[in-house]
């Protein structure tokens, strides 16, 4: 399944996504619950400009965020929206930017068709669509980044060329930073109270196999990982290796990552002594092969003038089986 697909799916969780927003924006503290949470479109499009009369006007393009849930604090809420980025954007700020503005442009676009149906309104009010008690709920959106470092802009005045500009007038220009979270760069992840303490972790280390090793070792979480959890962290190891071990788990049972990494380091264990002693006994075989009188000319006419490729490797392979000169030249006289 597709890198981004399985993020969507695996933080689209409640759970999650409050444990997200709890570790992100409250260090921790439990303040945003899972039930508190609720769904919205992930739909959005941009803002219409306005069109001189007598022309075709711009419909806007229609745009998806990655996730978008609104969280309850008290009666109010607040649109909290989650973008995952694996390579850096440079225009992240004005794209984070946008995002958030398309929302409030939904948000007014609603409050506009209730207003216009009140009576009593002024005109003020019924031009703008917006009374003078409406409010718009806030909105924010986290950037999720799992590069090695963010080296784009963190805010639009880093977009912005004032060579030149005198501050009074940069003082006028309003910045926009954005929210971002480097997985990489994190200190630890213990203000993570669901499995993302342990997918973000894994993804921290996922480079250092020591690292990695201990971490797994040293945690009984990742013995009874959800499928979709270890999903993610496998991915982005890179090693397909362990998506091909979990094949061996029934769908929807709880998976073993440390099982599966100690598998898959014995393996790459074993398939490196395999192809060190291949090496170390090639040359051999080949030496070997010209002092055996038993062999067909044709056949040694093949492995030695033709150097066949796939021949070559029959007998090369066959050499790191055994253990003696002697039991080579049996096998490969049968």
């Amino acid at each position: 399944m597709e890198k981004d697909m399985l993020l969507k799916q695996y933080l689209s969780d409640d759970d999650r996504y409050a444990d997200l927003i709890n570790g992100f924006v409250f260090g921790g503290e439990q303040i945003v619950t899972a039930d508190s949470l609720s769904e919205m479109d992930t739909q959005t499009g941009n803002w219409k400009i306005a069109i001189p009369e007598g022309k075709k006007r711009n419909k806007g393009k229609i745009k998806y965020r990655d996730l978008i849930k609104k969280a309850a604090f008290g009666i109010n809420f607040a649109v909290i929206g989650i973008e995952n980025q694996n390579e850096v954007d440079y225009l992240m700020p004005l794209r984070s930017m946008a995002y958030d503005i398309a929302e409030y442009e939904r948000q007014a676009a609603v409050i506009k068709k209730q207003v216009r149906q009140k009576n009593g309104i002024n005109s003020g009010e019924f031009l703008s669509g917006f009374e003078k008690t409406s409010k718009l709920n806030p909105c924010i959106t986290i950037v999720l980044f799992y590069g090695e470092y963010w080296e784009g802009s963190r805010d639009l005045y880093s977009l912005l060329d004032f060579t030149d500009i005198p501050l009074k007038v940069r003082k006028l220009v309003n910045n926009y930073r954005i929210n971002l979270l480097e997985i990489n760069n994190l200190k630890d992840t213990c203000q993570f109270k669901t499995d993302l303490k342990q997918v973000f972790g894994f993804i921290k280390n996922s480079k250092d196999k020591n690292k990695l090793k201990e971490l797994v070792q040293n945690d009984v979480s990742f013995q009874g990982m959800d499928e979709d959890a270890y999903n993610v962290a496998a991915v982005f190891t890179k090693a397909g290796e362990l998506m091909k071990i979990k094949k061996f788990h029934k769908k929807g049972e709880k998976v073993n990552m440390c099982q599966a990494l100690t598998e898959l380091i014995e393996d790459s264990r074993m398939e490196g002594k395999v192809e060190g002693k291949i090496e170390g006994k090639a040359e051999t075989a080949i030496e070997f092969l010209e002092e055996i009188d038993e062999i067909p000319e044709r056949l040694r006419k093949t492995i030695m003038e033709q150097q066949d490729i796939e021949i070559l490797r029959k007998w090369i392979q066959l050499a790191a089986k055994v253990d003696s000169m002697e039991e080579f030249e049996s096998k490969m006289l049968e």
